[in-house]
């Protein structure tokens, strides 16, 4: 972990940010923002595919880690319907718990959806407010759901990998969306972009992210960077 995060940094990649998964991974990401404490923010929440029948108990000792902070969002949350069905309902109620946490504490969320769409935002039609924003991590939907997600006022989509994959199609949908309303992503270890695809992803590939989104755009890859990081450290106003 410690050479890939100082891979990205020699890269020119100086922020990294860092999803909690579940109680196991706190641990690994704590010991790097440790070792990178200019460069690596860490956030803290219940990935959706980490909700089992002991997730109260587990968003019970995760709350303990937040409240202790710092922290730069409430996140990796969300629905996944992509692997489970059977655990939506509690999916939802950890959802709920962890997006009243984020706006207890003034931060941001990143929410995971997959195969969930119409799920995540049944329940952010009744949680979003004035108070509530966020990234829809690794963003793959329809131009209607894009313009859904932009709707809530407070929210930015968050683009990787699967921008460079061939017939995708989200190349098509992020030429409908302006570039204020996105931030880059890697998703690392997964979703590596071309090249590089069904490989192990590393934080300094986002350089080929923002290449193919510049190339989408018609713009510079100075201009996107320089956008890009704008709207991330607008959104993550901790990360500075």
């Amino acid at each position: 972990m410690l050479t890939i995060a100082q891979n990205a940094i020699d890269a020119g990649v100086t922020k990294l940010l860092l999803p909690n998964i579940d109680l196991e991974s706190i641990n690994r990401m704590h010991q790097l923002v440790e070792a990178f404490p200019q460069n690596c923010y860490a956030m803290m929440g219940l990935h959706p595919c980490s909700v089992t029948e002991n997730y109260k108990a587990d968003l019970a000792q995760l709350k303990i880690h937040l409240d202790k902070g710092p922290y730069c969002a409430v996140g990796e949350i969300g629905i996944d319907l992509y692997w489970d069905k059977s655990t939506l309902k509690w999916q939802q109620e950890a959802f709920i718990e962890q997006v009243n946490w984020a706006k207890e504490k003034n931060l941001p969320i990143a929410i995971h959806v997959r195969d969930a769409f119409d799920e995540t935002f049944e329940l952010l039609d009744q949680l979003n407010d004035d108070s509530l924003t966020g990234v829809f991590h690794c963003f793959t939907g329809t131009v209607d759901q894009a313009k859904k997600v932009l709707n809530y006022g407070g929210f930015k989509l968050g683009i990787g990998g699967v921008l460079t994959f061939k017939n995708s199609g989200l190349d098509q949908v992020i030429k409908a969306i302006d570039v204020e309303h996105l931030i880059l992503e890697t998703d690392s270890p997964y979703l590596a972009p071309a090249p590089h695809r069904g490989k192990r992803n590393e934080s300094e590939y986002i350089t080929l992210i923002a290449s193919k989104l510049a190339e989408v755009k018609g713009m510079t890859i100075e201009e996107i960077a320089r956008i890009t990081s704008t709207n991330a450290e607008s959104l993550f106003k901790t990360v500075q």
